[in-house]
């Protein structure tokens, strides 16, 4: 067996550390805060806040139940578009959580789909204390029209973005691989995009420490 030199070793122990502190993180209770319906009704800008987006069923309510080991905290459904509002969610570590409604839900009346759409792109366009959205793309079917324009709108507003498969232990790992090689290819010039992309599941638990990790060294 090669040895392992002193640098990949302290790699190792360094990436230990940020996969130990994530489930400490998450291992707080957690709770639910509030809903926001309007712009206006927006809490006081005080702990840093990272949000979740996707497409109306890409399982980010599952997603935030899984990262916080609650399966009731966030609200589930077989109904696309249930997710109407901006849902707070906190543990009081330092970072605020949001689950986002649900874009490309073509079946909602069009006045509904519009006010969640304004709803979305007040918000991106004008909390300070937004950090990093987590942009959810079902593994399956890898980044559609919608998925695009909202990571356009993401580079215009200049809020940091970073791309989580979700559903990922649906495919084979090397059409994993290929879904997670093409994805990474197609953000590489976008300027507000985190090159790196994790494939998750919600169901078996797979790429949740690492979502962990990163999203615990945005409370620093």
């Amino acid at each position: 067996m090669p040895e392992i030199s002193d640098d990949e070793l302290a790699r190792i122990r360094e990436e230990a550390d940020r996969i130990e502190t994530g489930r400490l993180f998450f291992a707080r209770p957690w709770n639910f805060l509030r809903s926001v319906p309007s712009i206006e009704t927006l809490p006081p800008i005080a702990e840093t806040e990272i949000a979740f987006a996707g497409r109306s069923n890409v399982g980010k309510s599952s997603l935030i139940n899984a990262l916080t080991g609650r399966s009731g905290l966030a609200r589930t459904s077989n109904t696309p578009g249930r997710t109407q509002e901006l849902n707070y969610f906190s543990s009081g570590a330092g970072v605020i959580v949001v689950d986002m409604p649900g874009y490309g839900y073509a079946e909602a009346p069009k006045q509904l789909v519009d006010s969640w759409n304004r709803l979305i792109r007040d918000y991106l366009r004008g909390r300070v204390t937004l950090r990093r959205v987590y942009v959810l793309i079902d593994a399956r079917h890898g980044l559609k029209a919608n998925d695009l324009e909202t990571l356009d709108l993401l580079d215009s507003t200049a809020v940091s973005y970073q791309i989580v498969l979700t559903k990922a232990d649906k495919l084979k790992p090397g059409v994993l691989e290929r879904i997670v090689d093409d994805t990474a290819a197609a953000i590489k010039r976008r300027p507000a995009a985190h090159p790196t992309i994790i494939a998750t599941s919600s169901e078996t638990g797979l790429g949740m420490d690492r979502l962990r990790a990163e999203i615990a060294a945005l409370a620093v």
